[in-house]
């Protein structure tokens, strides 16, 4: 346990650790003067779509573009959670229009959302009471494979083993399962696969 809660290790696959390089860390957002002065010098086609977000374990925001993965946006380091989020300014004020935990490459829980909230509050964001999309991570005990549950269905797409309601991503075998597939757990049923599930929006589950 750390600040706010666990801290995630990366758990995503090797070839995208690499990536991350000194100085290329997401803009770090302390205060809301650090935010007023990152959102001034977003464009409007940025500010159109989410960005990578990371709290970093010494419970700080940081931010970057959409396509950063969020390992090189933490700089390689353990996180207190990790996802995508979007602004909006409403009455002279900024506020998180979406915010979400979807990383692959550190599979926080949904408890996380604390961290993220504290961070929010610190650098003066208006913000919403939770996540507005919630992703379910959980490590099948007989094969190992990663799921991403949809619908409360705790079942293993790969093996159909019952998987555990508790998080469970960063076991003992933390050097074995980098570059696990994530799969639905629906979809067994033929629910779609959103074609942002998958490491970092390029989903091996979709064409």
């Amino acid at each position: 346990m750390t600040l706010g809660g666990w801290n995630y290790r990366y758990v995503g696959p090797a070839e995208l650790r690499s990536l991350v390089r000194r100085d290329g860390e997401g803009q770090s957002v302390r205060s809301p003067t650090d935010f007023d002065a990152w959102v001034s010098a977003r464009t409007a086609e940025e500010l159109a779509e989410p960005f990578t977000f990371v709290v970093d374990e010494a419970g700080v925001l940081r931010l970057a573009p959409r396509r950063r993965e969020h390992v090189v946006c933490a700089g390689g380091e353990a996180v207190l959670s990790a996802g995508e989020i979007s602004f909006r300014e409403e009455s002279g004020r900024w506020a998180v229009d979406e915010v979400s935990n979807q990383s692959t490459g550190y599979c926080p829980d949904i408890s996380s959302w604390s961290a993220v909230a504290e961070a929010l509050d610190q650098a003066g964001i208006v913000r919403p009471s939770g996540f507005t999309h919630e992703v379910v991570f959980r490590r099948c005990l007989s094969c190992r494979q990663l799921n991403i549950v949809r619908e409360e269905h705790f079942v293993c797409v790969f093996c159909d083993e019952a998987l555990p309601r508790q998080w469970n991503v960063d076991q003992s075998e933390r050097q074995a399962v980098g570059g696990l597939p994530v799969a639905s757990a629906t979809a067994r049923t033929g629910a779609r696969v959103p074609s942002r599930v998958g490491w970092r929006g390029r989903s091996r589950l979709t064409p």
